[in-house]
């Protein structure tokens, strides 16, 4: 695995978790950062997930995208709301959304922070806000 660099803050605020993530965005990193996500979930056993990436640099390609998915499937960020914010823009971050669904993890992308915090906690998106 290439070097990394990035950082991770992890927060539990109202019984949920949130990563916020920062670097240079390379599939290593974003592999780097779910595999502690995915522990801290497992450890921690929160309710939902925010992960707020604000990762630069090349957007991932698609099938990087559904790689990743597949390397998450079955390790516990089953049965929580996940919350992806990519506040510099989605990109291919929806094909996530798409493969995470797929693989029976509920969870969506987001480039705006309020609405992905009322779906997250509330089940509320722009559409019946």
């Amino acid at each position: 695995m290439a070097q990394q660099d990035f950082s991770i803050a992890l927060t539990r605020p109202g019984g949920g978790l949130m990563a916020t993530v920062t670097g240079l965005r390379t599939l290593d990193n974003t592999v780097a950062y779910w595999e502690r996500i995915v522990g801290a979930v497992a450890e921690q056993r929160p309710k939902w997930l925010y992960v707020c990436d604000r990762l630069v640099g090349d957007e991932l390609a698609i099938s990087e995208w559904r790689n990743l998915v597949d390397k998450m499937k079955g390790r516990g960020l089953e049965g929580m709301r996940i919350a992806h914010v990519k506040p510099s823009g989605m990109d291919h971050l929806e094909y996530c959304e798409i493969f995470a669904r797929e693989a029976g993890i509920d969870a969506r992308a987001f480039s705006d922070a309020g609405v992905a915090d009322r779906w997250l906690r509330y089940g509320v998106d722009e559409e019946s806000a």
